[in-house]
């Protein structure tokens, strides 16, 4: 029996282990996307301060015969406190933390607001007569979009600004 010592057989190797998962990367929503999931949240929370903006309308003008600006600015007001509550704890969250500065910007622009709505509202109620219940609530609707606009702008740029460390 011949040996041939010549002959070197490969060193057994242990497998190679497993590479390390990398870490997901954080999602990184593009900015048109975070725009628009933005004015989605800001309806969700803008439709439900609609909603009460009406029922409170609706109640005081038709149902207990206030006077059509009592009932609007009042709506209004009611509506804007409810917001507050929205947008800060569902549409804004995300943003820097609440502070007095916060606070005191959102209801400065909201009562610009009330009184770009209520004077929307006062032109078209008495300036062209809409003053029957589908008249009032038509103004009333179209006077809540004008100045939602308005809101939804100065929100997010003064009021619920985005935090620098967390938009990194």
């Amino acid at each position: 029996m011949t040996v041939n010592l010549t002959e070197t057989r490969p060193a057994a190797t242990a497998p190679a282990p497993a590479p390390e998962p990398a870490p997901a990367p954080a999602p990184v929503a593009r900015p048109v996307t975070r725009v628009v999931l933005e004015v989605v949240k800001f309806g969700v929370v803008g439709g439900s301060g609609v909603l009460v903006n009406f029922l409170v309308f609706n109640l005081l003008l038709h149902g207990l015969g206030r006077r059509a600006m009592v009932a609007t600015v009042l709506a209004s007001c009611i509506a804007m406190a409810t917001n507050y509550i929205g947008f800060r704890f569902f549409a804004y969250r995300d943003r820097a933390s609440r502070t007095s500065r916060q606070i005191v910007l959102f209801f400065v622009f909201s009562g610009i607001g009330v009184v770009m709505e209520s004077g929307l509202f006062y032109a078209g109620y008495h300036g062209l007569g809409l003053n029957g219940p589908f008249g009032a609530n038509a103004v009333k609707a179209l006077s809540i979009v004008l100045a939602s606009a308005f809101r939804f702008l100065v929100y997010r740029t003064w009021v619920f600004q985005q935090d620098a460390r967390r938009a990194a």
